[in-house]
């Protein structure tokens, strides 16, 4: 297949090239390099031995992915392309509305005028709010979202469900994941944001490699084994596949399907860190901070409709995770 990559220069994305290259498929990228960098396509090339198509474009302008579809014929689209750190949401909600639903608004409506009407979105378990019933299956009810970016991913779900309804065509896949971490294990391309981290494993590494003094824990006060929030965390090259695997989905003309990508696993805030420092032989000083706004105590998936249905199962544990990161946060102390 043919497949449009929005945001393809990004952690997750850089790492689901690798793999659609693995399984055959051809991409073309389109990414805004506004949390990315150009290098990652680069060190995707070298991986896979083959050259990236690749678009500065970001998804709000319209002309560019005009463009960009004049050129190509797209079997599908698998849409990463957005902002995605849940504290900064809180603290800039008007950008997170503007950019991912209107961005994915304008990305739909470009799509289904060159005929490109089967989708693969990177939606989130933050959909699913705080659940009541864990582990947390795809029938459980979509609750209250506690920040603005999930809000953003519960909305477009909705967008995308009911342009399905409206027109049979479309053929559309929602990935709820759970929390990407760990990197390639060639340690080649990895997680590299701008700044200050907003997620826990690139703020250990970065602990680590000497880079930010100690992490902050924020609440040990939760109702979980140790205090700290618990989590489903997920290697992401498991969850690269996960994507290859929706694609049979969108084969079979699947209407509108939801899948949980997870391990079914949760794992807490200092279990990462203990796991982290036993793995690599590296101390994590590490301080308990307040609360965070709009998180929650416990978050892991029951992913069994994944294997069933996609024959997908995450094959990564925690320490995969924390060994592949640190590989490449030590190779990469800059990041790219």
């Amino acid at each position: 297949m043919k497949i449009l990559v929005t945001g393809g220069a990004g952690f997750i994305g850089s790492h689901t090239l690798v793999e659609l290259a693995a399984a055959g498929h051809e991409t073309v990228v389109v990414d805004n390099l506004s949390n990315s960098n150009r290098k990652s396509l680069e060190r995707v090339a070298e991986l896979t031995g083959k050259e990236i198509l690749f678009y500065e474009v970001d998804i709000r302008d319209r002309e560019g992915l005009n463009r960009v579809m004049e050129v190509h014929r797209f079997d599908a689209c698998i849409h990463f392309a957005g902002l995605k750190a849940v504290g900064e949401s809180v603290e800039k909600p008007w950008e997170y509305y503007e950019n991912n639903i209107g961005g994915t608004l304008t990305l739909l409506d470009v799509m289904r005028k060159h005929g490109c009407k089967n989708i693969i979105f990177s939606s989130s378990a933050t959909v699913y709010g705080d659940s009541a019933i864990i582990p947390i299956t795809e029938e459980c009810l979509k609750g209250h979202c506690t920040n603005p970016y999930g809000q953003t991913k519960s909305m477009l779900e909705e967008i995308m469900m009911d342009m399905q309804k409206a027109d049979n065509e479309w053929n559309i896949v929602l990935l709820r994941y759970f929390n990407p971490i760990g990197a390639h294990p060639s340690g080649r391309i990895g997680e590299n944001p701008n700044g200050i981290p907003n997620n826990l494993m690139p703020y250990v590494t970065q602990v680590a490699v000497g880079k930010r003094p100690e992490l902050g824990v924020f609440g040990n006060d939760y109702s979980t084994h140790d205090g700290t929030g618990v989590r489903d965390y997920i290697h992401v090259v498991d969850l690269a596949r996960g994507h290859v695997a929706a694609l049979q989905a969108i084969e079979k003309n699947c209407g509108c399907a939801i899948y949980n990508l997870g391990t079914g696993q949760g794992y807490s805030v200092l279990d990462v860190v203990k796991t982290f420092e036993k793995v690599n032989g590296i101390k994590i000083p590490y301080s308990i901070k307040p609360r965070r706004a709009g998180d929650i105590a416990t978050c892991y998936s029951d992913p069994a409709k994944a294997e069933k249905e996609l024959g997908w199962k995450a094959q990564y544990g925690l320490e995969e995770m924390c060994r592949d990161s640190w590989n490449w946060q030590k190779n990469n102390p800059n990041g790219y």
